[in-house]
């Protein structure tokens, strides 16, 4: 009557409070993601157009290769979440019911270690990048904070996995 419907793509994904929470942050690394690639579209046009008149935008490289690292990492959580990813079904049908649920609690489990570890790796990467300094070649922009952003997104992802393998047939957000 008053409130969201049940099949609504705003309801509140079972599990409450915590998975609310990682809902909107899924949401807000998508618009991340939309909003480098707009930057990555912008800037290639605007280069190009530059580049009739003989003054190419100087840094267009650096802002695009940023930018498709911010985008890749914002979409990751999304993907997941509307459940984006191949999966190779022919072979998941042709088990019992429990074997599904073995394979399926396994991959969810492994997953969530790889996201888990990566999210450390990056983490560890970005601490040697901000500790030597490192910046992009022509614009001079710190690198450190994109690893950093990683890290994060791998563990939206590993908390979306999460939600998939407590709530299994339940997508988080509806695409």
């Amino acid at each position: 009557m008053g409130g969201a419907s049940e099949g609504s793509e705003h309801a509140a994904p079972a599990g409450g409070g915590f998975f609310a929470w990682v809902r909107v942050v899924v949401f807000i690394l998508a618009g991340v993601a939309g909003l480098g690639v707009l930057t990555m579209m912008v800037i290639t046009c605007l280069d190009v157009v530059l580049r009739v008149f003989g003054r190419p935008l100087t840094g267009a490289l650096d802002i695009v290769k940023v930018a498709g690292a911010v985008t890749i990492a914002g979409a990751l959580p999304y993907t997941t979440a509307v459940k984006g990813h191949v999966a190779i079904e022919y072979f998941f049908q042709k088990l019992s019911r429990r074997g599904r649920v073995v394979v399926d609690t396994t991959a969810r489990l492994l997953g969530m270690t790889l996201f888990g570890l990566l999210s450390w790796e990056s983490v560890q990467y970005g601490l040697s990048l901000q500790r030597s300094g490192q910046v992009t070649a022509t614009l001079k922009l710190p690198l450190f904070w994109v690893p950093y952003l990683v890290a994060f997104s791998c563990v939206v992802v590993a908390a979306v996995i999460l939600y998939n393998l407590l709530h299994p047939g339940k997508a988080m957000i509806k695409p």
